[in-house]
């Protein structure tokens, strides 16, 4: 699978705004607590992600040099009216339209800040389309609804979360990532539902491993780095590509159902513990 596009990226976040709709009118509890996010009720959840997508937004638009503050962005903060599910489903979806419109209008090399030293709306198009990912199930899960990501969108979140991780390692040396260092150990993230394995359990086949979903991630003296591909490893997360997905951005646990834990839990637990967003 490879890096979305900017086009897809427009549609991931597109659908992914709906999704999000679908919960805010629901009929669930907009006060209660995020299991995932405690520290966020529901609503304060969804204003969040209406918030950065309308901040994002503006900085693409303008062309922003610099990071704009909060105060710069129109309606930032969502409804005066909290508890209204109607006005907070109606800014959520001008949100949307707006980063759409703004990521779609620009293009994909339209110079703009960001925080990585990645200056384009490209970079904003797939770092808005991954946070809805991951919000949007941070809200289905406390809404208890259904919660499912496309391969390819998946198969991307998983890449940038190991893009910024790499990022924090070469740009920020207080960061906890460099506790990572030390003898080698190897994690295998493994997807039992996408690319050729997906096929092959249809058919009933067997396929090498060397055909199979995976991102390998190597902890060594010298930092992480993290490959495309399959093989033994000191540890392996495996199980359908969502649940993968939302287990490595700590919103699902390791001993859920869906999921097995081959070879040293630590390894792993270590990775999820100090490999953070910078």
């Amino acid at each position: 699978m490879s890096r979305l596009t900017h086009d897809r990226c427009c549609q991931e976040i597109a659908c992914r705004t709906e999704q999000l709709r679908t919960v805010v009118t629901s009929g669930a509890d907009l006060s209660g607590t995020v299991p995932t996010t405690p520290d966020w009720s529901l609503e304060q959840l969804i204003r969040h992600v209406g918030g950065s997508l309308r901040w994002a937004a503006q900085m693409v638009r303008t062309g922003a040099e610099d990071e704009l503050d909060e105060d710069q962005v129109p309606d930032f903060d969502g409804p005066a009216q909290w508890g209204d599910p109607g006005a907070l489903d109606a800014w959520l979806a001008e949100s949307g339209e707006l980063i759409v419109g703004a990521l779609r209008d620009a293009g994909p090399d339209a110079e703009v800040w960001s925080w990585a030293g990645v200056r384009n709306a490209g970079f904003w198009s797939r770092r808005m389309a991954h946070e809805l990912i991951v919000h949007g199930a941070d809200a289905a899960l406390a809404a208890g609804l259904p919660f499912e990501v496309a391969p390819d969108a998946a198969a991307d979140a998983i890449d940038e979360w190991l893009e910024i991780v790499e990022w924090a390692q070469r740009t920020l040396p207080e960061d906890t990532v460099h506790q990572l260092r030390g003898p080698r150990r190897t994690i295998l993230l493994h997807a039992t539902d996408a690319g050729e394995e997906a096929d092959a359990e249809r058919s009933g086949t067997e396929i090498p491993p060397s055909k199979r979903w995976g991102r390998l991630i190597v902890l060594a003296e010298d930092g992480v780095s993290w490959s495309r591909g399959h093989e033994k490893a000191t540890v392996t997360l495996r199980g359908p590509l969502t649940s993968v997905l939302l287990a490595f951005y700590r919103r699902l646990p390791l001993d859920a159902p869906e999921l097995e834990v081959l070879g040293e839990q630590d390894v792993l637990e270590l990775w999820l513990t100090h490999a953070t967003f910078g």
